[in-house]
């Protein structure tokens, strides 16, 4: 068995005194390991950093063994992205949302999403907003998405600015404002009837990732014993404290 694909390094752990378990998000391939012979020596470390990109020749005798992995550079991020707390934390819980995908089942558009959001992590506001739509989309492509088109009560698909805790459906101003405290708002990033998704405040941020974590620790991880990563309360963290340096109101 032979197959070349593109992938991104998620996690990486020696194995035997010199080689290395890589486990890569594939193109075509879905989630996938392999070993990497010589894969924990100090030439090789550089290139199996999480959030790098790689080009991956897979081998094996049959197609259930582990097999063999030959990488070669593409993208190397993980100098960069090493640079900065919310880069380090978010590379982690990007890689912890994507273990939740079955094994070897290609997911193309998770993982043109995670190349996106690795290549625009240098802004840390912005970085959010790509780290809760990858959320949000983790929801949808596990069968949890949440309807955000339309109002559940109404069918309207303008002034949708609340979301049902239960349901995961969108409302509007008009059907849910008598029930608002019982409500989670629907930041304006999310909205599809919002022409400027690149505006946002700290407190939209915030309620972007209450949003996510809701449906995620509900139908994705309390399902499986799990809880959300630490990674990612320290990605938001770290996200205000970058927010604080620059000069932008904290959350």
């Amino acid at each position: 068995m032979e197959w070349t694909d593109e992938g991104i390094v998620l996690g990486v752990r020696r194995h035997g005194e010199s080689s290395a378990i890589v486990e890569l998000l594939t193109r075509e391939h879905g989630r996938h390991l392999g070993l990497v012979r010589g894969g924990a020596s100090a030439r090789m470390r550089p290139l199996l950093q999480p959030g790098n990109s790689v080009t991956a020749m897979w081998r094996a005798r049959l197609d259930e063994h582990l097999g063999y992995y030959q990488l070669d550079g593409t993208r190397l991020r993980a100098a960069n992205l090493l640079a900065s707390s919310h880069a380090v934390y978010g590379v982690t819980h990007l890689a912890s949302l994507a273990r939740l995908l079955p094994e070897r089942d290609p997911h193309q558009d998770i993982y043109e999403m995670l190349e996106q959001t690795l290549d625009d992590f240098e802004d840390a506001g912005a970085a959010a907003v790509h780290l809760i739509r990858f959320e949000l989309a983790m929801l949808a492509e596990l069968g949890f998405g949440l309807d955000l088109s339309n109002c559940a009560a109404t069918g309207a698909t303008s002034e949708l600015v609340y979301v049902s805790p239960k349901s995961g459906g969108a409302v509007s101003r008009a059907a849910g404002e008598p029930w608002r405290d019982r409500l989670m708002p629907l930041p304006p990033f999310l909205r599809e009837d919002v022409d400027d998704g690149s505006i946002w405040s700290d407190q939209d941020l915030l309620d972007g990732f209450a949003l996510t974590g809701r449906f995620l620790l509900r139908n994705v991880l309390e399902p499986r014993g799990q809880g959300h990563s630490d990674a990612r309360e320290g990605f938001i963290n770290a996200v205000a404290r970058r927010r604080v340096r620059t000069g932008i109101d904290p959350f």
